[in-house]
């Protein structure tokens, strides 16, 4: 279906044409959008074919059993679906100030359990009024669209973005714990490893993030050539130190996510000189307009004053010009 020059037309398009185009362009299937939307089938290919008459030309390519973008659908396709993102984020966002207080938050799963929910409750004792929503992913979000107000990023300060606000850096340390370090072979100097399971993230070699490998530190420590009594490999960082708590080896980790297990004796740093720097740290994004909620602005500066705890306690000491600056 090609329409003349003429037959184009200057007025804006109906939202809800725009909707069923963008359901029939991610699904490629008329059936499947028409289910989203609630619509008859009829229905929405009659919002198609109206979408097509306002703007001139064909947006499909219609076979027997599938269709797909033409390029001007594509070209469509790339405008409407961060378009209608950001409204449905708006509606959101309006729902929920006309409820309860609540503050939405992304980060990663580890950080999430062994720095963030173990702090949560003193949050919520003194703030009882405020909800909080965790989404624990790996995947990014992009808060500019999304209905989170607050993302907690790992990256090196090259990777955030000019409004984020250090919380803390990051060192990586062994540490085993203490009934495995007693009853076990002795543990004085890194050649002493070759007797213990090491505990390493499974994927550490092929995500780019070398400075969390045993290789890293054993090169850095003059034994390259050492091997362990057996390796251990998971996921997620919490596992790592899960295992390493339950006496399954010794375990390279991120000094601030084990703090606290340190402190309290559950876990050992046998070679407490031999740390290595990450070019990592810990980072709080705030969205857009975030900052303007008061129940957005008591958290963070909660965050401000636990993250000032976690520095004092692994004796991060960062340029004072990056740190707990909430514009």
């Amino acid at each position: 279906m090609l329409h003349s020059q003429t037959h184009l037309r200057s007025r804006p398009i109906s939202a809800g044409q725009l909707r069923a185009f963008e359901a029939v362009a991610r699904h490629l299937n008329f059936r499947a959008a028409s289910e989203e939307l609630a619509l008859t089938q009829s229905a929405v290919s009659r919002q198609i074919q109206a979408i097509e008459e306002e703007v001139g030309v064909s947006l499909f390519h219609r076979h027997t059993r599938a269709v797909e973008l033409t390029s001007a659908g594509g070209v469509l396709l790339r405008a409407v679906s961060p378009s209608l993102d950001r409204i449905d984020g708006a509606v959101r966002q309006i729902r929920q100030s006309a409820g309860r207080k609540n503050v939405a938050l992304t980060t990663f799963a580890s950080f999430a359990s062994m720095w963030l929910i173990p702090r949560l409750e003193m949050f919520q004792r003194d703030n009882p009024d405020i909800d909080i929503r965790i989404d624990a992913s790996d995947v990014a979000v992009d808060l500019d669209i999304s209905d989170i107000d607050l993302a907690l990023r790992y990256a090196p300060a090259s990777n955030v973005p000019p409004t984020a606000v250090r919380m803390f850096g990051e060192q990586i340390t062994a540490v085993i714990s203490p009934w495995l370090l007693k009853s076990g072979p002795k543990l004085k100097k890194p050649d002493d490893l070759a007797h213990f399971t090491l505990i390493e993230a499974g994927d550490s070699h092929y995500t780019h993030q070398e400075w969390l490998t045993w290789r890293r530190w054993l090169d850095a420590h003059a034994s390259p050539k050492l091997e362990a009594k057996r390796w251990l490999y998971f996921n997620y960082a919490y596992q790592m130190v899960q295992a390493a708590l339950t006496g399954q080896g010794v375990v390279l980790a991120r000094l601030p996510l084990i703090a606290e297990s340190l402190a309290s004796g559950d876990l050992v740093e046998p070679l407490p000189h031999m740390r290595l720097e990450s070019p990592m740290a810990y980072w709080l994004v705030p969205g857009p307009r975030a900052l303007a909620r008061p129940e957005v602005a008591a958290f963070c500066e909660w965050l401000k004053g636990q993250s000032a705890l976690t520095r004092e306690a692994i004796g991060d000491v960062p340029d004072p010009d990056t740190v707990d600056h909430f514009d």
